[in-house]
């Protein structure tokens, strides 16, 4: 194995650092790091597992942690955040990419190739007006005039896609916060309505009463959340129509009248039929609504030329996947009480700053006990959003953890390793003993780190 960094460009305390930590078997720790693909924040595990003949007793294999340098086993954190640890969120993403792509041209993972007929489409539904913020170029990359307005707010500049006012109010003392944070926190149950919605305005387009039309069709669906620049979340989602039979999981074609006119038209109008209502925090109850701003677009098959194809699609929504509030301007970490007044510091904008103090106040028990449910101090940081970044409907396509387990079977597979069925009994105990590296070891680490992330940069046209 060539070592990515060798011991004589360490030098002082990291030197001292790392002989105590690791010990002498260096070769053995940094293998360790490379089984766990650079991951920038790996768990440390102690303990031991033993496989038996489930029949004799007989003990087959056996592990321990104690010939392991720390006595610990690194394993990945498995965080799906780009920010986080760039190698476990690649992973989160290819594996994001391959599920939604087998719910668009099937042929693999249980999905059948006819589901490529099935009526789609791409649709992303958005959050309404909280008061007007910064604008950037169009989809196009067209700079147009931020806000040209006579009365009001207004700001005459052409903004570039850098500019770091974009998404940020006009008028922060006339936005609203509040309802900004509420409908954040709300998100999840608006889409929940909408899946509601939106089979009752099929029915109804259809001419069917919704018990007909649920026997002979099912909404199928995979969406995944994005933060725009003003922090707040819209979702955008694959919407397929299956026809419906006895096994709960079986994807067939659905009749001839479920058409792609239809889908188009039932998911603006129960998008626009949705309200949820927000409690009241000291002002009038607010009606929680989809924004005016519903995209629909029929996705296609074959390559991108004009319109959506498969690939493009899946490729978009993985993206999105490894994303989180931090691409708003907020942080990626938990609030404390002792974090707010240093909000600027750890890089907030003073608009996200601002989102996550009025989440902490609404989130007081004391002062707000209606709005104890939304558990809003613990989701401050994601300015009050808790939803599910990613989920899909049961039948749409397979699961994470299938497409894991197919991935871990291959290694298993590669490394000649036997896999032992019902015939054998595994017992194990494992303990958290801590997560990421030592001031020491991150050195070290680093270079793998590095490595990873330009093999990744390479590689980020693909899939």
């Amino acid at each position: 194995m060539s070592f990515p960094a060798l011991l004589a460009d360490l030098v002082g305390p990291v030197v001292r650092d790392l002989a105590r930590r690791s010990g002498k078997d260096l070769s053995r720790w940094l293998e360790q790091v490379h089984h766990v693909g650079g991951c920038a924040e790996p768990v440390r595990l102690v303990g031991e597992t033993m496989t038996l003949d489930a029949a004799t007793g007989q003990v087959l294999s056996s592990y321990n942690t104690t010939g392991e340098p720390h006595g610990e086993l690194l394993i990945r954190c498995g965080n799906r955040r780009a920010s986080r640890c760039p190698s476990c969120a690649e992973l989160y993403r290819r594996d994001t990419f391959h599920l939604i792509r087998a719910g668009l041209l099937g042929e693999e993972k249980g999905v059948p190739a006819t589901v490529r007929a099935h009526p789609r489409v791409f649709a992303t539904l958005t959050a309404p007006s909280f008061g007007p913020v910064h604008r950037g170029p169009d989809k196009n990359g067209v700079r147009r005039v931020c806000h040209p307005r006579r009365s009001g707010p207004a700001c005459f500049e052409r903004h570039k896609a850098d500019d770091t006012r974009l998404g940020q109010p006009l008028d922060p003392d006339s936005y609203d916060y509040i309802g900004h944070v509420l409908w954040n926190a709300h998100a999840g149950d608006l889409w929940r309505r909408f899946t509601i919605y939106l089979r009752r305005h099929l029915a109804a387009a259809a001419g069917q009463t919704q018990t007909s039309f649920n026997k002979a069709v099912r909404v199928s669906f995979a969406k995944v959340a994005e933060y725009q620049a003003r922090g707040v979340v819209h979702f955008h989602a694959v919407i397929r129509l299956d026809g419906r039979t006895d096994d709960p999981v079986d994807v067939i074609e659905p009749p001839s009248w479920a058409t792609l006119d239809l889908l188009d038209g039932a998911i603006r109008s129960a998008a626009a039929a949705v309200e949820v209502k927000a409690p009241d925090v000291g002002q009038d109850a607010q009606e929680l609504v989809w924004g005016r701003q519903i995209d629909v677009k029929a996705i296609r098959t074959g390559e991108f030329d004009g319109e959506l194809s498969e690939q493009a699609v899946a490729a978009y929504i993985a993206k999105y996947a490894t994303k989180a509030a931090e691409t708003s301007g907020t942080l990626d970490r938990r609030i404390h009480a002792h974090d707010l007044p240093r909000l600027h510091d750890h890089g907030a904008t003073a608009h996200a700053a601002r989102l996550i103090r009025t989440a902490w106040t609404l989130g007081n028990p004391e002062t707000h006990p209606e709005l104890t449910g939304l558990k809003l101090r613990k989701w401050a940081h994601m300015l009050g959003f808790r939803g599910h970044f990613s989920t899909r409907s049961r039948a749409y396509s397979t699961t994470l953890g299938a497409i894991r387990e197919e991935r871990a079977e291959y290694r298993r597979a590669q490394q000649g390793v036997e896999r032992h069925e019902e015939s054998t009994l595994v017992m194990a105990h494992w303990s958290f003993a801590g997560q990421g590296y030592t001031p020491g070891e991150s050195l070290l680490a680093g270079s793998v780190l590095n490595d990873f992330s330009s093999k990744t940069a390479r590689r980020e046209v693909d899939p």
